[in-house]
């Protein structure tokens, strides 16, 4: 490997060059801080670059390694979104209200990477609080794709997916609450998973809606999709959401065949307005798991086309309720020049919350409260029980569903920021999972005719993950996308 660049390398491949000693742990870090310091001022997917850590933490990493005590991640440079809870490292989530706020604690991903001895290189830029499909809801600066400057690289996880997509680091971890890891993952054409809801602990991950966010991995191939979600997955006392399970090890279900899995299609995935070309990959894509060996049938999830509607009620409500907690007294931002408690509660959300934050807060709000409880919140709540069981009756005779991640490819900043409902519809294919806390992934699936990336979704029953990579890699080692990176 040229150690001055670590364009295209895998964990994987990594891994394998260090425990060889082709390479040290503080050579790639050096080398993946100087792309970043190459880059960044054009793709800008870091709130916080932490170099004296980064170093510090890959001489660390670099001494097991010649002890022979390395894992799997130990030693490779990698990025946190910023809404994950990083002791001594600002941790922001994109927003006025949290500048500067440095946490005491870790969050559980984080300390489970740290005991592996990962090399954190920074935080990545996501849409405030993660309430955004665009990173343009920052509140510092657009994230922009790798693949073309002029264009948003998805989002809330737009700064993860766009350094692992511009090789700044060799792997991130995102959030996704209605598709925030899978849709920036398929815009800058990358591998991002979301793990069934509870089975990586949100201990340390700042709360938006707490009974949807999930943290997962985005990588540059599946294989190292299953490492990460190995290092990061299982049961965490800290989290009373976390599920009692000992997870597999999900690297044994890469590489085998996919004779005998069952396959559905569901006809409404190809919703309207869906890019003509999106369409005709996904079709491609589904075309070649039927030569691979895969069962595959169309389908029906009629109620999943109210999945939009009900999380539009459901995740605003828990994010009113889950930053009420930003009153300028506790931690973060505070208006000093109020004349009142009351004047400075006000005047601190006013200036600390972002436009989109503040709408999300208010429709939640509104759906709350009295005399609108029942009409919204709670029938919300019940079809959200109808979607969840339609996905487990389907998946009695369906070992995967498929289709498009995002109905359009990467859009041009701007394009959609006046215009808040084709921002939210920009989810459309991917919030039903998580309205049903099964989990997704998607992989490169092909380019558009301007050069843009394609995603293809794979959707599972819960704890289904075994599965999901099964086909994942079959279908990318089958294909022709595998490893393709923009030129920058």
């Amino acid at each position: 490997m040229d150690a001055s660049t670590p364009v295209g390398l895998t964990v994987h491949e990594a891994r394998s060059l260090l425990d060889s000693r082709e390479v040290s742990s503080e050579e790639l870090t050096r080398a993946a801080l100087d792309r970043i310091g190459h880059l960044e001022e054009r793709v800008r997917a870091f709130v916080t670059v932490t170099p004296e850590l980064a170093i510090s933490q890959a001489r660390e990493a670099d001494r097991r390694i010649a002890a022979g005590d390395s894992a799997p991640l130990t030693g490779v440079p990698m990025q946190l979104k910023d809404n994950m809870a990083t002791r001594g490292v600002a941790t922001t989530c994109s927003s006025r209200m949290l500048e500067g706020f440095v946490p005491p604690y870790d969050a559980t991903v984080t300390r489970r990477l740290y005991d592996q001895a990962a090399v954190l290189v920074g935080k990545g830029n996501l849409d405030e609080f993660a309430m955004g499909s665009s990173t343009e809801n920052s509140a510092f600066f657009p994230t922009r794709n790798p693949w073309d400057l002029d264009r948003v690289p998805g989002g809330s996880s737009g700064g993860p997916a766009a350094a692992v997509a511009a090789s700044e680091c060799l792997y991130s971890l995102g959030s996704d609450t209605g598709g925030s890891i899978r849709q920036p993952a398929s815009l800058c054409g990358v591998v991002g998973l979301k793990p069934t809801y509870g089975l990586v602990s949100r201990y340390g991950l700042v709360a938006f809606a707490s009974s949807l966010d999930q943290i997962g991995p985005i990588t540059k191939d599946v294989a190292d999709c299953a490492l990460v979600l190995n290092a990061i997955a299982g049961h965490d006392p800290k989290d009373s959401t976390s599920l009692s399970v000992n997870p597999p090890n999900y690297t044994e279900s890469l590489g085998k065949d996919l004779r005998g899995l069952r396959i559905g299609v569901p006809t409404e995935y190809f919703v309207d307005g869906m890019d003509p070309e999106v369409e005709r990959s996904t079709r491609a894509s589904i075309a070649l798991l039927e030569r691979l060996g895969a069962e595959v049938e169309e389908t029906s999830l009629p109620h999943t086309s109210y999945a939009l509607a009900v999380y539009y009620i459901l995740a605003p409500s828990e994010c009113s309720a889950n930053l009420a907690r930003y009153d300028g007294v506790k931690y973060g931002f505070s208006d000093q020049d109020a004349d009142s408690m009351w004047d400075a509660l006000e005047r601190t959300r006013a200036q600390g919350f972002g436009p989109e934050v503040k709408r999300r807060v208010m429709l939640g709000t509104y759906a709350l409260s009295a005399g609108y409880y029942d009409a919204f919140y709670l029938k919300a709540q019940q079809v959200r029980t109808i979607i969840r069981k339609e996905f487990q009756t389907a998946f009695e005779r369906f070992d995967a569903i498929v289709s498009a991640t995002s109905p359009t490819t990467a859009f041009r900043l701007g394009e959609k920021t006046a215009d808040p409902v084709q921002m939210y519809l920009s989810d459309v294919l991917t919030l039903p999972a998580n309205i049903a806390g099964i989990p997704g992934i998607s992989v490169p699936s092909g380019l558009s005719k301007d050069g843009l990336p394609i995603g293809f979704q794979i959707l599972t029953a819960a704890l289904g993950e075994q599965t999901m990579f099964r086909i994942a890699h079959a279908f990318e080692q089958a294909s022709d996308w595998n490893g393709q990176t923009p030129q920058l």
